[in-house]
């Protein structure tokens, strides 16, 4: 064998193997480059300098704000306001308080683009709605995991910005374009686990309580619409042109506290100190994540493995159809494995070049991909979201893995109609674009 070969099945067996053994991603993936660089005779000088290269972006720095904004508008009080909004919006029809944790989740995602934090922070006031409705805590639970992935589609999420990053050594991807590509998908994923919420509320006749209200409506629209302002001022400022995906996310951040100081009140001055401390752990995370997937990144590219896999699927199969198949099974076998962010940094230089070699759009790719690696959040045995779920419903991880098997089915329609249909989606990019 050659010695590319050689370095790369060593590059793969390590990084899966340290996986496998519980290693943090973070050791498995830095681990298994540098003993690549040795091997290959590399300098480890030049896996620092991927390292830093890997965080010297601008772009990068609407992250920190993203999840900056997402801290504060959760403890600005904006939870409570979007629930009642969407009570008035839903809660009246069969399977309305299921519904209302759907739609709540779209709401609340658009503002903290996290699918843990959605989670975290809306699933214990949901689910117990939903119990005090004559829903059992396991479906209720697992409809909250579900609706978080709500979360990462619609923007502005942060994970679309790292897919930016990982898809520049590919081609240039408009963080605008992602931005208003994900609004049609998260509503894609609503409306499936709405008429699933339906039929589960019909089959185990569940009755209906509360009554449409236009009164009701607009008076919980006006307490929410602060809060969504947030939102607006990233979207519009970056679809208009006014800023750019930075300037907003840091615009975004102090309309958020002026929000939660002196509208909602949710928080003092003496509390933003514990929050962007908060901030700074997340963010630390991220970031590290990104600098070593830096390094990952370029041996992928030396030692030319998206080459490779374009070729070893096409001589397996040159139908399209059949070549989606494999990238999404790839995609979701991997998501259940390893964490979102660092999947994106890995995968996305690898799997772009095969998705623009069908004639399909990056923006595409970065919908599919995000809903792919979404799923595997909800999966053992590294689902994060999976894991928050347990902790605040107090029921074992093994029970809920099992109860989410008809929502993996459900996702997996959406997944399907994302795919398979782009232009369900697409239309609104090329639109404004």
């Amino acid at each position: 064998m050659s010695v590319s070969t050689i370095a790369t099945i060593m590059l793969l067996v390590i990084f899966l193997a340290l996986v496998f053994l519980r290693v943090p991603i973070v050791y498995a993936i830095g681990i298994a480059s540098l003993v690549d660089f040795l091997y290959l005779g590399i300098s480890p000088m030049q896996m620092a300098l991927k390292f830093v290269s890997g965080l010297n972006s601008y772009t990068l720095l609407a992250v920190p704000f993203f999840i900056t904004m997402g801290e504060l508008m959760g403890d600005g009080g904006v939870t409570d306001r979007l629930i009642e909004f969407s009570k008035a919006l839903v809660g009246w029809v069969r399977g309305g308080a299921a519904m209302v944790n759907v739609v709540a989740s779209f709401f609340f995602g658009g503002i903290s683009g996290s699918s843990s934090a959605d989670c975290a922070s809306l699933g214990p006031i949901e689910i117990k709605m939903m119990e005090d409705q004559g829903y059992d805590r396991d479906f209720s639970t697992c409809l909250t995991m579900a609706s978080s992935v709500e979360g990462i589609l619609v923007p502005p999420s942060q994970n679309m910005v790292i897919y930016t990053l990982a898809a520049a050594g590919v081609t240039t991807v408009s963080i605008g374009q992602l931005f208003v590509a994900g609004y049609v998908p998260g509503a894609v994923l609503s409306i499936v686990l709405m008429i699933y919420s339906y039929y589960y509320a019909k089959k185990n006749d569940i009755p209906v309580t509360g009554k449409f209200s236009w009164k009701a409506l607009g008076a919980t629209f006006v307490r929410a619409i602060w809060g969504l302002l947030a939102v607006l001022i990233v979207v519009v400022g970056v679809v208009a042109g006014v800023f750019t995906t930075t300037e907003s996310a840091a615009v975004a951040v102090v309309w958020s506290i002026i929000v939660g100081l002196f509208i909602y009140r949710g928080f003092r001055l003496r509390d933003i100190p514990q929050i962007f401390n908060r901030v700074t752990m997340t963010l630390g995370k991220v970031l590290i994540l990104i600098g070593v997937s830096g390094s990952f990144t370029y041996l992928l590219t030396y030692l030319k493995i998206p080459e490779l896999m374009t070729k070893a699927l096409f001589s397996v199969t040159t139908n399209k159809i059949m070549i989606l198949i494999l990238l999404n099974l790839l995609m979701l076998l991997l998501g259940c494995l390893i964490e979102m962010a660092c999947l994106i940094l890995m995968l996305t230089p690898v799997i772009l070049p095969i998705w623009m070699q069908l004639g399909l759009s990056p923006i595409h790719l970065g919908v599919v991909m995000v809903l792919n690696l979404g799923i595997g959040l909800l999966t053992p045995p590294v689902g994060s979201t999976l894991f928050i779920g347990s902790a605040i419903s107090g029921i074992k991880i093994e029970r809920l893995a099992k109860k989410m098997i008809p929502f993996y089915i459900v996702m997996s329609v959406a997944l399907v109609i994302l795919t398979y249909f782009p232009n369900s989606f697409m239309w609104m990019p090329n639109l404004f674009y």
